[in-house]
């Protein structure tokens, strides 16, 4: 019978703060649309991120957050914040999609030098057990394969820093949009 892992201290600490912080950011959402309505300005994620001082990233990847703002657009009824709304969603998830697919790309390229490392140390383990046994031409074979199995390797790393600038270009370039959509939608307000 298992007993429940009771957390560190400094565990349990930190995800009380983690959760105290999440519950202020929701809290100044909150204010923030209350204040939009009485003044009577355009709800929309940008300008509750602004008023909120909370990241749009916040407002789309907490749940909470996410619905309180889609509720206050929904009720201003603006049809022209629902609009930006959706366009915002849509270029988010390109950008997310990116990013995923960079990761999920990573993650297949260190799976896959994890293996040659793997197959590279069984190797050399063989030729250590056997190597007062084999010739001279099957240690040539064995060095040659291993010399193919490094560059493969070494292939895969570089491949595998590439995916990585990728996927640092795909998130600098989805904050990039996300400031450039934050100020079309103060223009358009403005306007």
């Amino acid at each position: 019978m298992k007993t429940a892992a009771v957390p560190e201290p400094r565990t349990a600490a930190a995800l009380e703060a983690r959760r105290h912080r999440t519950e202020t950011a929701l809290q100044r959402v909150r204010e923030a649309i209350t204040r939009l309505r009485r003044e009577k300005a355009q709800v929309s994620v940008a300008a509750v991120a602004r008023r909120a001082d909370v990241s749009r990233t916040f407002l789309y990847d907490n749940a909470e957050a996410r619905a309180t703002v889609a509720s206050a657009m929904a009720e201003s009824g603006d049809r022209r914040t629902q609009l930006l709304a959706d366009q915002d969603d849509e270029r988010e998830a390109t950008w997310r999609a990116r990013a995923l697919n960079a990761e999920d790309a990573l993650k297949a390229a260190q799976a896959e030098i994890l293996t040659q490392r793997t197959r590279i140390g069984e190797l050399l383990g063989q030729i250590r057990d056997l190597e007062a046994e084999w010739t001279e031409e099957a240690i040539q074979r064995i060095t040659t394969e291993n010399t193919t199995l490094k560059k493969r390797v070494r292939q895969l790393t570089t491949d595998n820093r590439t995916l990585d600038e990728r996927l640092k270009a795909a998130r600098s370039n989805l904050r990039f949009q996300d400031r450039r959509l934050a100020d079309l939608e103060a223009q358009i307000v403005d306007s």
